[in-house]
This record gives structure tokens, C-alpha cells and sequence, in this order.
């Protein structure tokens, strides 16, 4: 798509920025906006109820959701206020750089406490405050705010002098209001094509669990006789088929991490230590981390042989889901994981999808009510049941669901690559229309 470029342009004397239309100011932003005004300019009463805004609640790109309110005297110090048409900008990594900003716009009374990891900016007369939320979610501001970080690692943060001394070109008002009008428009048009292919995400995902579920409860006859599985949240299953315990069928084991200050464990290791983080695919080939010889000695799992299901025992992702695997090569594993060996009953891809399809209902029956660490219980997953269609059977269904979720993961991936390319198109038209490359209108 083409657009309109300004007849005359002016060199900005800043790197980044470049060339910028004739009319319009280069000048520090500390020129034209207030950071961080001072608590002592907010004095509402006591029992004013207003907006309360934690991290989680500033959108990445924009927005607010706004739904807690508290009166002022249950919020206590500590906590950043702003008011309608403040622009709050997140400071702590990665926040900052993931975006998470936002225009302020109907806070109760027109006021809210936030999170202390924000900034606010307040525009000056002359600067119109949408152009200033658009400003903050530049490429550009971003980008160059990134590396401008202080602190280390997750402790990473936004100065606000970085913000004051951030220098851009400005235009005249009336032009700030009709690209701040413009940007509107079309980032709304932008966010409903996202929003609709965030939906067939959705969509797919729940096809492809009912899918899934259905094979590895039900079978691909559907004319085979069923019978009822004595298990209620199981009903009805092939009559063909045994319901097993686990432990009758598999055994259960875990592992550990052998002392991370020894680096004899390490330091040119090349058997696979597999953790949750190398959990997010079917097959397990490679691994962040290695262990030597002398590390594998140290683990409890030791040597786990190929063929065997991998499961993440111990993590936060345990709150909606089951990270589950098969290692195709040699493995060893930490103490978050636990290895089902098969028997000569049960395939491991078998395995593996009748975990990945009765997820949620796994979650609900491995996990030790009232506890708040998110942990499966070794001794509920060993005692659980287990379908056992036959040899013949496992192998029809397992290369079935190969090939059934591959068609919908290949349109998954399309559809998330189209959702990344509408971001880029967003963040680039915001770009380029604040910075003065294209004239909108």
C-alpha cells in the first residue's frame, strides 16, 4: 500500500529521525509533557472510589481494563496516580518492551492509582494526548528506550530521564489531532482482522482437542459396539478396549539436577537434560542443556532411553496445561519431570495423545487439592486410569492424529504468521505517521 509523502522536508539533525517535514518542531520531549507528577497534586477524598491499575491490567499497545475500583484511603502510598488523558507507559522489563502502554479515558472520577511500574505523561499545552500514546508505542521510542535501560536482569527499567530527553519532531496541533484521528481509524480496522484471526486460534484449538479426545476415548469406528467404562468422566468406550491402571501399564519415575556449581556436570556435555522449558513440542531431539558423562551419574533418572513419555510434573504452566513429550533420542531429565515407560501393551505416541487430548481433565485428578504450587502428585498419576485399545488400534489412532493435527497446526502457523505481520503493519503505519514519513489525510 502507497500513501501520501509531505512536498518538503527538513533535516532533524537526529540520527534516527532523519529527514522531517517543514513545519514541524524538533525538540525534547521534556518541552512539551510532564513526568511523573507529584503525588501532592492529587489530593481526592478520602472515600472517593477510583480506578485501581495493576500491570496486568495495561494493555500491550494500548488500553486499560478498568474494572476494580477502591476508595483512596484502602489504596495507602506507594502507588502511581494519574488522571484522564495521562499517558502511563510500563518501565520494568519486559514490559516496556512488549508494549504495554496506554492512554488514560474513563478512570472512575477520572482518576486512578497504578502499579509503581509506570510512568506517567502529562502533555503540555501543545501536545495532544493521543499523538503522545502513539509517540510512546513507536518502534523507535521503544527500540532506543530498550537500550537505554538501567539495572540488570529482570530488574531492568525505564529512567524517567530517558523519557524528558527523548527528541522527536513535533507538528502543529491541528496536525497531531488529524494523525492521532487517522492512526484511530485504521489501527481499529488493523485490530479487527487480528481479533478475528486470534478467534480461529481459538477455534482451532478446540477442534483440534475435541479431535484428539474423541480418537483416544472413543476410536475411529464409529460403529463399534461401546460399552459403559465404569469411570465416570470416561462414559462410554469400545467394547474391545481395557481400562488400566498406570502403574500397570507403565513405569513411573523422575529425575534431578545434578549441582549447577560443578561444572564437571556441564561443561561439554552432550547427553540432553531435559527441563520444562524444552517442553513445547511432540518429540524431544535437543536440549538447552547437556550433561557429561560424570553429570548423568549424578542424576537419578539416569539414562532414559528413546521411545519414552516425557511430563512436566512441576511448573506454573500446570494451571491449564500438560507439557508432554517424547524423547527420540537418549535423555536424562530434571526433578520437574517424570518419564512414563511404556509395556509391550502401550505405545508411547499413544501415550502422548491421550494426555495432550484430556488435558484439563488430567489436570483436575493429578493435582493434590488445596495445594498452591502447581505440581502434579506422582502417586495420583500411577493410581489413574489409563484406555488400552489394541496394538493395531494404538497405531491406527496415533497415525491418524498425526496426521489430523498436522493439518491444523499448519493452519495454526499461517494464521499466527498473518497475526505477527498485522503487528508489524500496525507498529510501521504508527511509526512512520508520528515521525513525518508519510502524510495522512
Amino acid at each position: 500500500m502507497s500513501y501520501a509523502t509531505y512536498p518538503v522536508m527538513k533535516d532533524s539533525g537526529v540520527p534516527w529521525l532523519g529527514q522531517v517535514p517543514v513545519g514541524w518542531e524538533v525538540k525534547r520531549s521534556r518541552f512539551v509533557l510532564t513526568t511523573n507528577p507529584p503525588a501532592s497534586k492529587f489530593s481526592p477524598p478520602p472515600d472517593l472510589p477510583v480506578s485501581f491499575v495493576v500491570m496486568d491490567a495495561v494493555g500491550e499497545y494500548g488500553g486499560l481494563r478498568l474494572d476494580v475500583d477502591k476508595p483512596v484511603s484502602e489504596i495507602g502510598s506507594g502507588y502511581t496516580p494519574f488522571s484522564n488523558n495521562d499517558v502511563v507507559v510500563a518501565k520494568i522489563t519486559p514490559c516496556f518492551e512488549n508494549g504495554k502502554g496506554a492512554l488514560a479515558d474513563n478512570l472512575t472520577n477520572g482518576m486512578a492509582y497504578g502499579t509503581t511500574e509506570l510512568h506517567v505523561l502529562r502533555s503540555s499545552e501543545g501536545l495532544f494526548p493521543q499523538f503522545l500514546f502513539y509517540l510512546t508505542i513507536t518502534y523507535p521510542f521503544r527500540k532506543i528506550g530498550e537500550s537505554n535501560m538501567y539495572g540488570a536482569g529482570g530488574q531492568k527499567r525505564i529512567s524517567e530521564g530517558f523519557i524528558k530527553d527523548f527528541k522527536t519532531a513535533f507538528p502543529p496541533i491541528a496536525e497531531q489531532e488529524a494523525i492521532a484521528e487517522y492512526l484511530d481509524k485504521k489501527t481499529g480496522q488493523i485490530d479487527k482482522l487480528i481479533a478475528k484471526k486470534q478467534a480461529l486460534l481459538k477455534l482451532l484449538a478446540e477442534q483440534r482437542t475435541a479431535l484428539i479426545t474423541h480418537a483416544v476415548t472413543k476410536g475411529l469406528n464409529p460403529a463399534a459396539p461401546m460399552k459403559d467404562s465404569g469411570i465416570e468422566w470416561l462414559g462410554e468406550v469400545p467394547k474391545e478396549w481395557n481400562v488400566k491402571r498406570v502403574s500397570h501399564v507403565t513405569n513411573f519415575r523422575g529425575g534431578s539436577t545434578p549441582s549447577k556449581n560443578n561444572d564437571d556436570f556441564w561443561i561439554g556435555g552432550s547427553t540432553p537434560w531435559v527441563s520444562p522449558k524444552d517442553m513445547k513440542c511432540k518429540e524431544i531431539y535437543e536440549t538447552k542443556d547437556h550433561l557429561t558423562d560424570l553429570g548423568v551419574s549424578e542424576s537419578s533418572s539416569g539414562i532414559i532411553d528413546p521411545g519414552q513419555v516425557l511430563m512436566v510434573v512441576r511448573s506454573g504452566i500446570l494451571r491449564h496445561s500438560i507439557p508432554v513429550a517424547i524423547n527420540r533420542v537418549p535423555v536424562t531429565v530434571n526433578q520437574d519431570m517424570r518419564v512414563f515407560k511404556p509395556s509391550n501393551k502401550l505405545l508411547p505416541d499413544y501415550i502422548y495423545w491421550f494426555i495432550e487430548g484430556l488435558q484439563k481433565t488430567l489436570i483436575e485428578f493429578w493435582t493434590k487439592p488445596g495445594t498452591t504450587v502447581e505440581s502434579l502428585e506422582s502417586e495420583y498419576v500411577s493410581s489413574s486410569k489409563i484406555l488400552l485399545p489394541s496394538i493395531v488400534e494404538q497405531k491406527a489412532i496415533t497415525a491418524f492424529l498425526d496426521k489430523k493435527t498436522a493439518e491444523i497446526d499448519a493452519i495454526k502457523s499461517k494464521t499466527e504468521q498473518a497475526i505477527e505481520r498485522l503487528k508489524e503493519y500496525r507498529t510501521a503505519l504508527i511509526t512512520n505517521a508520528v515521525t513525518g514519513k508519510i502524510k495522512v489525510g
